[in-house]
């Protein structure tokens, strides 16, 4: 198997994060490979937001947790990094190529040695009233929609093993 596939195979979602921040250049390729996620017709409608400051990512972990119902719950897992991909509505394909830049995100990241996950509720985050004015206030239209959080940090442990794929994922029409 190919080195891109294996890191494929092996990455996985990690919820244990170390103190320290992502290393600039560790998170420059991450970006970097965001930006190159295939999007339909080349439209590039993503956005990608970068959250270091502690406070700001506790403030909108709560907002995610509010989403949830969980008002005390911790949906960041203390990662120090925050990225926030919006897309722009405009695009017929926003959700998919703002998942797509998810996608090579996790796993550019996981590549690197950086822990990562996708964290849900972006979209409802950033259609309350505090998004959209962090929205306004980081100069973001108000035709973009939060698609996904992504957490990164360096992992505090092992990896979690990975669980067997199910029988039939794979059907072939000859």
């Amino acid at each position: 198997m190919n080195e891109t596939i294996t890191n494929m195979m092996e990455r996985r979602s990690i919820r244990k994060f170390k103190g320290e921040p992502v290393r600039d250049e560790d998170l420059k390729q991450i970006l970097t490979a965001g930006t190159y996620a295939p999007t339909g017709m080349n439209k590039q409608a993503p956005l990608i937001v970068v959250i270091k400051d502690k406070t700001l990512i506790w403030r909108l972990e709560k907002m995610n947790s509010l989403v949830m119902g969980n008002e005390g719950g911790s949906p960041f897992y203390g990662a120090p990094t925050l990225l926030i991909v919006f897309s722009d509505t405009s695009a017929s394909t926003h959700v998919e190529d703002g998942s797509l830049v998810i996608g090579n995100m996790l796993n550019a990241a996981h590549s690197l040695g950086v822990g990562s996950c996708w964290i849900h509720r972006a979209k409802e985050m950033f259609q309350s009233p505090e998004g959209k004015a962090l929205m306004k206030e980081w100069g973001i239209d108000d035709r973009y929609v939060g698609v996904g959080n992504v957490i990164l940090g360096y992992p505090n442990g092992p990896s979690p093993d990975a669980k067997p794929r199910k029988e039939n994922y794979v059907i072939t029409i000859e």
